[in-house]
């Protein structure tokens, strides 16, 4: 992740690094640089194309090659394999969606509805084909569970435990294990999201999905004076 300031809804987390603008005395790229980085960007629009639409074991280097409009030769010095690519393309997906997750969350008035908010922004997500098909569908299974997960804390696990913090510091939620709750929710999402990709009516299964995980971030929510009881 580049350097940069911090973009964060409500103080509470689902932060994302916000690049910023280059200083006055840096030097501006080389054509070399700018070619690199073109090319390069080329192959991730390329992945995020066919891997969405065809999927992974459909996709295969020719066509990301040919889809780019580079060779393969430019792909493999770019990526080692399919599979780096593939990578890539998650993460930048996985990016987008802590980043609808913030905008959603903003929109919230407490912080239990922040949390419900940015929550349900990743099941929104998911209702759209090519993102189900990356991230759903084929992330597990290209990456292996163990960088699946990896990869899919490394953003948000962060902003997450701060967001639960956060809610707990005010009173307005009781956690006494924000690091273990942040992963079980990131496991009822996963969940919840393959539960919308194999539905054979989608919207209404993230419906219930929704109403499921709000149920469960009510249930933390502290009222009726019962933090001191």
């Amino acid at each position: 992740m580049s350097r940069g300031r911090r973009a964060q809804g409500r103080d509470s987390g689902y932060t994302r690094d916000v690049p910023e603008p280059p200083s006055s005395d840096e030097r501006p790229p080389t054509l070399r640089a700018e070619q690199v980085a073109q090319t390069r960007g080329a192959l991730i629009d390329a992945g995020r194309r066919l891997f969405g639409h065809q999927g992974f074991a459909a996709t295969s280097v020719e066509d990301l090659a040919r889809d780019a409009r580079v060779t393969t030769g430019a792909l493999y010095h770019h990526f080692a394999t399919k599979t780096a690519l593939f990578e890539t393309v998650f993460e930048s997906v996985h990016a987008e969606l802590l980043e609808a997750s913030a905008r959603s969350a903003l929109e919230a008035s407490d912080e239990v509805e922040f949390l419900a908010r940015g929550l349900e922004a990743f099941l929104d997500a998911v209702l759209e084909p090519d993102v189900q098909q990356i991230i759903v569908t084929d992330a597990p299974a290209v990456l292996g569970l163990a960088r699946f997960t990896e990869l899919d804390e490394r953003y948000a696990f962060g902003p997450m435990v701060a967001a639960l913090r956060a809610a707990t510091a005010t009173g307005a939620l009781r956690v006494e294990d924000p690091e273990t709750l942040a992963r079980l929710l990131f496991g009822a999402l996963t969940r919840g999201a393959m539960l919308i990709a194999g539905s054979p009516d989608p919207e209404s299964t993230r419906d219930a999905v929704a109403r499921t995980i709000r149920a469960l971030v009510a249930g933390l929510a502290v009222n009726d004076g019962s933090a001191d009881r």
